[in-house]
């Protein structure tokens, strides 16, 4: 896939890619991938949390690191930009009032729309870039003059959720160069080409801020208060140490055993400080039949037609696509509001989380979930016949 002939590389060679440079193997082969597509290449490392461990080292600088190991094996230009600042203030602090209200956020949305694709995209461009690459698991496909944000060859990997918000606009100025090929192959050509980088680990956790104790990092921000943990019946069967570490469906970390099934968080309640559970993955409170959204972004730049519009939708990054309807309804302030009816009953929809839609491979946009619709547990107890597990 590295073969390109002379005379591509030519044209290429009078075009410039920033590429945004992590420290991991994927941003590493987008460079290679590039370089060996004769652009000119220039790789750019983000800086956007300034936090030492607990041996004093910073991670930040670890990850760069490696960037510059990898720039200097390919023989590419590299620098060092830093955006604690505007992480801070249009990702962290958003992060906090949303796990403060009781939500739970997803800031890798948040942050690929206010930081990778905007300030550090305007950065990019300003240094002369003609476009941004990243290492995203993502395609950027032109239909009929249009840009189109695709899935991911590597359905494994795919990360075109957390790109849902990105406009055409912005995808005119973007290149993701592996999200055509799968993540064994990615590994293999930096293995075959010596990058340092090449049997790293993944980065996991919370955007630009990494792996850690996630209770003990939050409690760092918002203090913890504990209180009883309950069935929905109102039996006290434990307690916990803070609404705001806990979301709908989640079985680990209660801290509640016994003989059964096991224990899934089914709501929260923030005023009174209580989280309700459950036995079993499919307990009747955990599914529902509909959502609304809101804060709805397009791709194209408008809603597909017609009205209504059947498709296929996601309420979090692991789930298989789910067919639906999404209506369009009133709002009281006249912005854009949706109806999503799942033809299946879905598990574990969560408030302030997002919604997907796609037509095949093809990511329409998405929307923040707003609400849910009744669930099975309040309307008859039970879930219907027929549900998919």
């Amino acid at each position: 896939m590295l073969t390109v002939s002379e005379e591509q590389k030519r044209r290429n060679s009078t075009t410039t890619v920033v590429v945004g440079m992590s420290g991991g193997v994927d941003s590493s082969v987008t460079a290679l991938v590039l370089k060996k597509q004769g652009y000119q290449v220039v790789g750019l490392f983000m800086k956007n949390w300034e936090e030492k461990d607990v041996n004093g080292v910073c991670r930040a600088s670890l990850e760069y690191e490696d960037v510059v190991r990898v720039c200097q094996k390919i023989d590419i230009p590299y620098y060092s930009v830093e955006f604690i600042k505007e992480y801070w203030d249009h990702v962290f602090t958003h992060f906090l009032a949303e796990y403060r209200a009781g939500y739970t956020p997803n800031p890798d949305i948040l942050c690929n729309r206010e930081i990778k694709f905007n300030v550090f995209l305007k950065k990019a461009l300003s240094l002369g870039a003609d476009y941004l690459a990243t290492g995203h698991y993502a395609q950027n496909l032109v239909t009929s003059g249009e840009h189109q944000l695709v899935k991911g060859k590597d359905s494994s990997k795919d990360q075109s959720y957390f790109l849902y918000t990105l406009k055409k606009e912005t995808l005119n100025q973007v290149l993701f160069p592996i999200g055509h090929i799968e993540k064994p192959l990615v590994r293999a050509l930096a293995k075959e080409y010596d990058l340092s980088t090449h049997s790293k680990k993944d980065s996991t956790g919370i955007c630009f801020i990494g792996e850690r104790n996630f209770k003990k990092f939050l409690s760092q921000y918002l203090p913890a208060q504990p209180g009883k943990i309950e069935t929905l019946d109102g039996k006290v069967v434990g307690e916990h140490s803070g609404v705001v570490y806990y979301t709908l469906g989640q079985r680990k970390g209660l801290g509640l055993g016994g003989e059964g099934d096991a224990w899934y968080v089914v709501a929260k309640d923030l005023k009174r400080n209580v989280i309700y559970v459950e036995r079993g993955e499919m307990h009747p409170a955990l599914y529902t039949d509909y959502l609304t959204a809101t804060e709805l972004s397009w791709v194209a730049g408008s809603p597909p037609e017609p009205h209504p519009y059947r498709c296929r939708a996601k309420t979090r990054y692991r789930q298989t696509d789910q067919p639906c309807t999404i209506s369009w309804i009133e709002s009281s302030d006249g912005t854009e509001k949706v109806r999503v009816d799942f033809d299946l009953p879905q598990r574990s929809v969560t408030p302030r989380q997002s919604v997907v839609f796609y037509d095949g491979d093809i990511c329409l946009g998405g929307g923040m979930i707003e609400g849910t619709g009744p669930n099975y547990f309040e309307q008859n107890r039970r879930l219907p016949e027929g549900i998919a597990v």
